[in-house]
């Protein structure tokens, strides 16, 4: 590939500066590539390098960048590299990383690199346990229509929102976006590695708060504190919109005013189809029209009150117009929202099985997966195929795990994905254990072994209409191709239910 002229730094919108050539090692991570894609968008040169191709990877090939996989090694470190970004998944004595080190290079862990780029004064930042994805993107659909509502104002017009969020949107087909000069900047903000404590954001999200990543944790009190410590930091002329159930220690450390679901916040549900609600939001004197959403699940509704509320708050603030614009904008903006890659995401029908994979890896997750499963497709036998993610997660959360999967028709476990695997320590707990777990629950479990294995003992248990849930955070989603065909071959030999 043509090499790309070496040029001065450049400094972004947000006045945060980044050299010419930066090269990204574990490019292929959820917010890592998104922000890859935001300094190509500035001019930054980028380079990149992950153990295997995943669609974000894939995806980012189409933008011409220079990019490499399979095992790390110190050459794949281009020899014009100003500075290296890795995430949070890649250790400190990876060979590229070393070679930048020994060259003298800085070296910025993902966190620190969101930090530099995020501005304060018009970051939205998303936290929580759960939901930071969906809800991310549906903050920024919100801010999409109000901004469309008011462009014939010129006194009240929103400069377009940019993003960086760790799941691709299915209707914009990325999980980045530059943004207008001055416009709001949507931000997950994960709190894996405490990355959200590096931000300092006008106004903020927290959907909720669960013991997850305990392996960096360690127990629940240090993640509770670690959300406190997030709201603090939230600007004291901001807002700070929290789910039903955060901690009250989340909200006391907060600096900003505070909207609470289930107290300032009230949310309405008016209908359904599928699954998916039909809603109204209230808030401190104001009301949304009926809103439709696209996408199933209670969960859903309540993240799509959070990010209504979050842009109806910071836009009317900054727009100077009658707040029923920013209301009917932002209704119009929510309906936009198709869903995230990853999270309930249709894979099609096959021979009358329906599949969607959805990315759930915490037990609250794969519950409420499942739960709206069961509600978009009611009357339907719904199959599982689970793919635990990590040893010492599947381990500390076991039970509940067994708990979450409870509803379904029949489980496939298949092996355990083993990211971080060399944090994992002496907590280990494999697929077979959880098998034995559903089984004594009375669910029908079967372990796969790996995914070929999986997918096709799946297959030969499947009634002749049913819909399958292929569940995890791994490289499950890489069964997609290998699952569809499996159905294909099997369309003569279908059964009875």
């Amino acid at each position: 590939m043509e090499r790309m002229q070496t040029r001065a730094p450049v400094t972004d919108a947000a006045g945060a500066g980044f050299p010419a050539n930066v090269h990204f090692v574990g490019i292929g991570g959820a917010g890592v590539s998104g922000l890859a894609r935001v300094l190509v968008s500035r001019g930054v040169r980028v380079s990149g390098h992950d153990r295997a191709p995943s669609a974000i990877f894939k995806s980012l090939q189409s933008l011409g960048l220079e990019l490499g996989t399979g095992a790390s090694r110190a050459e794949h470190l281009p020899p014009g590299t100003e500075l290296v970004i890795r995430s949070a998944a890649v250790p400190p004595d990876d060979p590229q990383v070393a070679a930048a080190v020994a060259r003298g290079l800085p070296v910025l862990k993902y966190a620190d690199a969101l930090g530099r780029l995020a501005p304060p004064e018009t970051t939205l930042a998303v936290a929580g346990t759960h939901g930071k994805t969906g809800s991310s993107w549906m903050l920024w659909h919100t801010l999409e229509g109000i901004g469309d509502e008011l462009g014939s104002s010129v006194a009240g017009a929103l400069p377009v929102a940019g993003a960086l969020i760790g799941g691709l949107d299915r209707r914009l087909g990325t999980n980045a976006l530059a943004g207008g000069p001055g416009g709001f900047f949507c931000v997950e903000a994960c709190e894996y590695d405490r990355t959200f404590l590096r931000l300092s954001p006008h106004a903020a999200i927290v959907t909720n708060v669960e013991e997850d990543h305990l392996d960096y944790y360690g127990d629940a009190s240090a993640i509770r504190g670690a959300f406190a410590h997030f709201a603090s930091r939230v600007s004291s002329d901001g807002l700070l919109v929290l789910g039903r159930d955060v901690p009250a220690e989340v909200e006391h450390a907060a600096r900003a005013e505070c909207w609470r679901l289930g107290r300032e916040l009230e949310v309405a549900l008016v209908g359904e189809v599928r699954g998916a609600f039909r809603m109204r939001l209230r808030g401190p004197g104001w009301a949304t029209p009926p809103v439709q959403l696209r996408v199933p699940g209670h969960f859903n509704a309540e993240n799509a009150a959070l990010a209504m509320a979050l842009a109806i708050g910071c836009a009317s603030r900054r727009a100077r117009v009658a707040p029923e614009a920013v209301l009917a904008g932002a209704a119009k903006g929510i309906e936009r929202f198709e869903g995230v890659a990853r999270r309930f995401e249709p894979w099609g029908e096959v021979g009358g099985i329906e599949l969607v994979h959805d990315y759930a890896h915490h037990p609250t997750e794969v519950r409420v997966t499942l739960e709206a499963g069961l509600r978009a497709f009611p009357g339907v036998p719904v199959h599982v195929l689970f793919q635990p993610h990590q040893h010492s997660r599947t381990a500390r959360f076991l039970e509940e795990f067994a708990d979450s999967l409870r509803g379904a028709s029949r489980v496939v476990v298949a092996d355990v994905y083993g990211a971080r695997s060399h944090i994992d320590g002496a907590r280990f707990a494999g697929s077979p254990e959880l098998v034995t777990a559903l089984a004594a629950r009375g669910v029908a479990a079967a372990y796969g072994g790996d995914l070929r294995g999986s997918v096709r003992q799946l297959v030969e248990g499947l009634p002749a209409r049913a819909a399958v849930l292929v569940i995890g955070a791994g490289d499950i989603e890489d069964v997609r191709d290998d699952l569809h065909e499996a159905l294909e071959q099997r369309r003569p030999l279908r059964g009875a239910f």
